[in-house]
């Protein structure tokens, strides 16, 4: 198609797979509708980003774009060497026959990409390595613009993990308890909805689950925890109160027994962070300049609670859910470090042009 300027964003299904996109041209200024799907991947600020056409250079993620031809492979094969209740779900999921509400395709391939990494056939993974954000345990990160449904798919995770381990109690790769870390108290209250047997919860409302197995979802546990409560002192931040109290930092397993409640006694349980920017651990080359103490001290208090939990409990999978991945590298703003364990990406661009948010409108003064 010959290069034009964008009359109207909006060129996709919401429920398909997107067959075109948007491409900027940076020496024209203009813009090519192209055949095929956006690469995954961000946009960084370049030296002339500061002009008013100018969004900056596109930087592929190329883990994400080997993972999602083998995913939609293996979707289209019919999900090959999956349990017998993850097939059930994805067969409820992908029928709009037993919906009311039809899910988005940025939905369901996050939750199919997160269920092929644990159920594909080994040999479908060959070569498909998930970097590790220098802790002990696995994460996996989900990049959904803001706007685009993550929380359908958070349920869509804790009826897949629950079920299947209600079912296939001997089976490792499940677990029916799920610990969710929110970034604050107004996200902690929205996202009760994702709890099974909260009142207006989504498996009810969106009919994320067959009702045969409504009784199966409910003997999981899910807790929700703002993430203050992973805040912990060591003994060198102790001794340097001015306090008569130098009973020294809580061990594990007390620190385990406080933050985790009801899920105290869990183990090898499954953790879900919501805005996962938020949990970073600092660079070992990096003093992060340029960054808040109060920013810093969340992140690594958040991470840090985690592994400690992970060490008197056992973490199976932390589940990463974000609109901007980032964690910041300590060198230019424009230099932030994507998260490495990225494992599928529907961003804002894509979000728009498939009419999931809203259009933006740019003021041209009168």
């Amino acid at each position: 198609m010959a290069r034009t300027t964008i009359d109207h964003l909006i060129i996709n299904s919401p429920y398909e797979e997107p067959k075109h996109y948007w491409s900027y041209d940076r020496e024209s200024r203009t813009f090519d509708q192209k055949a095929g799907r956006r690469p995954a991947g961000y946009v960084i600020a370049s030296q002339s980003s500061k002009a008013f056409d100018d969004p900056g250079i596109f930087v592929p993620i190329p883990l994400v774009n080997q993972i999602r031809p083998r995913v939609k492979a293996w979707r289209e094969a019919d999900y090959p060497g999956v349990t017998g209740i993850t097939k059930r779900l994805l067969e409820h999921w992908n029928d709009p026959q037993e919906r009311q509400y039809q899910f988005f395709f940025c939905q369901l391939e996050a939750i199919e990409t997160l269920i092929w990494l644990a159920e594909a056939p080994a040999s479908e993974k060959v070569g498909i390595d998930i970097p590790s954000d220098g802790g002990a345990f696995t994460r996996l990160c989900s990049k959904m613009a803001t706007g685009s449904g993550k929380t359908i798919v958070m349920a869509m995770l804790i009826a897949w993990q629950v079920i299947n381990k209600v079912t296939y109690p001997q089976d490792a790769r499940f677990s029916k308890h799920v610990f969710v870390v929110a970034p604050g108290l107004t996200v902690k209250s929205r996202l009760q909805v994702i709890v099974p047997s909260g009142t207006g919860n989504f498996y009810d409302e969106f009919n994320v689950v067959p009702p045969a197995l409504l009784d199966k979802l409910r003997q999981g546990k899910v807790l929700i925890r703002n993430w203050h409560i992973l805040n912990w002192e060591s003994d060198e931040r102790i001794a340097k109160k001015r306090t008569v109290d130098k009973r020294g930092a809580k061990s594990d397993e007390a620190y385990v027994r406080e933050v985790l409640g009801e899920l105290a006694n869990t183990r090898n349980m499954v953790v879900i962070n919501d805005e996962a920017h938020h949990a970073w651990r600092i660079p070992a080359e990096s003093k992060v300049k340029g960054v808040r103490k109060e920013d810093i001290e969340e992140a690594t208090k958040w991470v840090g609670g985690l592994d400690r939990i992970h060490k008197a409990r056992g973490i199976l999978n932390c589940y990463d859910f974000s609109a901007t991945p980032f964690a910041p590298s300590g060198k230019q703003s424009s230099e932030e470090a994507l998260f490495d364990w990225i494992v599928t990406d529907f961003g804002l661009n894509d979000a728009i042009e498939s009419g999931l948010v809203k259009t933006p409108r740019v003021v041209v003064r009168d």
